[in-house]
Parts: structure tokens; C-alpha cells; sequence
């Protein structure tokens, strides 16, 4: 055991070629799970859903399992609240049927992906280090518009035949949150206002937090040891908030 410990501390936090490709290997697998989980209400009605469902959830164990045996600290592990997201997700996937009406919050695997900076260390790599910020904005967009499509259709547009409810539920989504209201497709009844108020109300302010992302300009993440500031120009030698001495990471590190 402490030997298989070893081998994937090594995979999951390596600098070695051979870890580089594990984890963009990961990283693809993930985005194959999740673009499953955005696809499950057109698929859920074909025969080989089940299949499917089943397959996803053997991957996501081995993947847990993984990573658990990866960590140092697995108390610290457990505490963390990506860890109980995954849980969640892998429930949903053991419990298909018992759980489909939740099964609309399976892409926070996405939300959880990009905030394990498992997504972000080959893609660092590769000189996308300076959008990490705008990426993150774009992740908590696309997941907020996913969520809420998930939510509208098993909620309001379940009946639709075939594909026809979902795209209607992600139709509605997007003309609400970018405050379009076409007014061809509403939500009825007093529930349907107040989830339309609140798509509109959280949508736009994930559109202006994007904004922000885009147009501001690039800072460092560097803990401050004095004054704990965060945020730092790439080339600050003092923290401007106390005037403590920085020692920034070379950006080719």
C-alpha cells in the first residue's frame, strides 16, 4: 500500500513527463464525465443509459479512491468540500432512478474540477497561467447555466418529448440570465417567477464577475506573511497594502 501511496503521490503531483500526461489524461476523462452529465437528460430514456450511468460511476470511485490514496493528510482530505460534491455526484449516479430529480447538480463536477487546481497545473504548463481568473469566471458561468437548465427542465419542461424539453429549458436559461426575455417561453406560476428572478439576479452577476475577469489586469496569487493580502502585481517587490518584502515565484517556475 504505501508503495501504490507513492506511485500516485507521484502521478497526481509530479513534475515528471510521465505525471504531466496522467494528469491531462484525468483532465480529459473528467470533461468526457461531465459532458455525459450535461448530455444525461437527452440520454436517460435510451437503453444503454444504465450502461452509461454505471460505467461514469466505476470511474468517479476509482478516481476518489485515488486521490484519497494520493493525499499526505486524508483527515484534511475528507474535511474538504469538493470531496463531499464528488460523493454527492457518485450518489446520484448509484441511485439513478431514486435520485433523478438531483441529478441536475452532477455538473458541479465541473465547479469542483477547477477549484482542485488539478485543471490548472498542465494547463499552466502550457502559458495559460494568466487566465486562471477569467477561467474560473467562465467555469462558474457555464456551471450556474447548466445547473439551472438541469433544475428548469426536471422541474417545468420534463414532459417535452424527447430533446425538445431540455432545449426549451436551455433556451429559457440563457434569454433570462442574459435578460433578453423574449417572453415566448415563461415558467408558470408563482414558482416559476421567483426561479425566474433568481436565474436573472445571479446570472448577471456572474456575467459582470466575468467582465472583471476579462478586463482587469493580471495579478500574482502570493500570500502576504504580514498582512495576508492576496493579490499582487507580477512584478511587486513590496506588498502595497503594508510594505512587507515580497519574494514572488519566477513566472517561468
Amino acid at each position: 500500500m504505501t508503495k501504490l501511496r507513492s506511485k500516485l503521490r507521484g502521478l497526481y503531483n509530479g513534475k515528471t513527463k510521465t505525471a504531466v500526461r496522467f494528469r491531462f489524461a484525468v483532465v480529459a476523462m473528467d470533461l468526457a464525465i461531465i459532458a455525459f452529465f450535461i448530455a444525461t437528460p437527452i440520454l436517460q430514456k435510451t437503453a444503454s443509459f444504465l450502461w452509461l450511468d454505471y460505467s461514469v460511476a466505476a470511474l468517479l470511485s476509482v478516481d476518489i479512491g485515488c486521490r484519497m490514496l494520493a493525499e499526505k493528510d486524508v483527515r484534511n482530505c475528507v474535511r474538504q468540500p469538493m470531496f463531499y460534491v464528488d460523493c454527492f455526484i457518485l450518489l446520484t449516479l448509484l441511485f439513478p432512478s431514486t435520485l433523478a430529480n438531483l441529478g441536475f447538480l452532477r455538473i458541479l463536477r465541473l465547479w469542483s474540477l477547477s477549484r482542485s487546481g488539478f485543471l490548472w497545473e498542465p494547463l499552466t504548463s502550457l502559458g495559460f497561467k494568466t487566465w486562471r481568473d477569467t477561467g474560473h469566471a467562465v467555469v462558474n458561468l457555464v456551471t450556474f447555466l447548466f445547473i439551472t437548465t438541469g433544475f428548469v427542465y426536471t422541474f417545468f419542461f420534463r414532459a417535452g418529448e424527447g430533446s425538445a424539453g431540455y432545449i426549451d429549458a436551455l433556451y429559457f436559461t440563457v434569454a433570462t440570465i442574459t435578460t433578453t426575455g423574449f417572453g415566448d417561453i415563461t415558467l408558470p406560476g408563482v414558482a416559476g417567477k421567483l426561479t425566474s428572478i433568481a436565474v436573472m439576479i445571479v446570472g448577471l452577476s456572474l456575467f459582470v464577475r466575468l467582465a472583471q475577469a476579462v478586463f482587469r489586469p493580471y495579478k500574482v496569487t502570493f500570500h502576504c506573511p504580514a498582512c495576508a493580502l492576496q493579490r499582487h502585481e507580477p512584478d511587486a517587490v513590496h506588498c502595497k497594502a503594508c510594505g512587507h518584502i515580497l519574494q514572488l515565484p519566477d513566472e517561468g517556475e
